[in-house]
């Protein structure tokens, strides 16, 4: 089974054709999965789309946080309940396609323990995002024993 993991916070605008393109990727897939959507505190309507999701979805359930602790709280809530012998994490705002999840799956076929991806590039950010994200990586490979590429 795969575990897809999906942080969510204030996601209402694009979460349902997220979701459809998620839905069709896993499908092709052949393989059994569960989706696991944490609402990280949102104050839009997102929650009231994941309800309507899992409604009309066994596979998919949800995880519905009291308040906003942050992208990894929710991220690390989505872990302990997941099922699957893989995990998937993925963002829900559309910067992470569902179709590399294939790919990914593939190479874990290979022997490899954890399989990430990596942006090709960053379009559309601005200077200020761009640097904010490159002193991230640096700071996060200064505290960690493993080497993290940028993006």
């Amino acid at each position: 089974m795969i575990s897809v993991i999906l942080p969510i916070y204030n996601e209402e605008q694009g979460l349902r054709k997220f979701i459809s393109t998620l839905d069709q990727e896993l499908a092709a897939l052949n393989s059994e999965f569960e989706v696991i959507m944490i609402n990280d505190g949102s104050k839009d309507h997102s929650l009231t789309i994941l309800k309507e999701i899992c409604s009309k979805n066994s596979n998919y359930k949800y995880i519905n946080l009291s308040r906003n602790f942050g992208h990894q709280i929710a991220v690390t809530a989505g872990i302990d309940y997941a099922v699957g012998e893989k995990v998937v994490l993925m963002d829900s705002d559309g910067q992470d396609p569902p179709s590399v999840i294939k790919d990914m799956l593939q190479k874990m076929e290979e022997d490899y323990d954890v399989v990430y991806a990596k942006r090709a590039r960053r379009e559309n950010e601005s200077f200020l995002k761009k640097f904010t994200a490159k002193q991230f990586y640096k700071l996060l490979n200064r505290i960690t024993s493993i080497e993290i590429p940028v993006d």
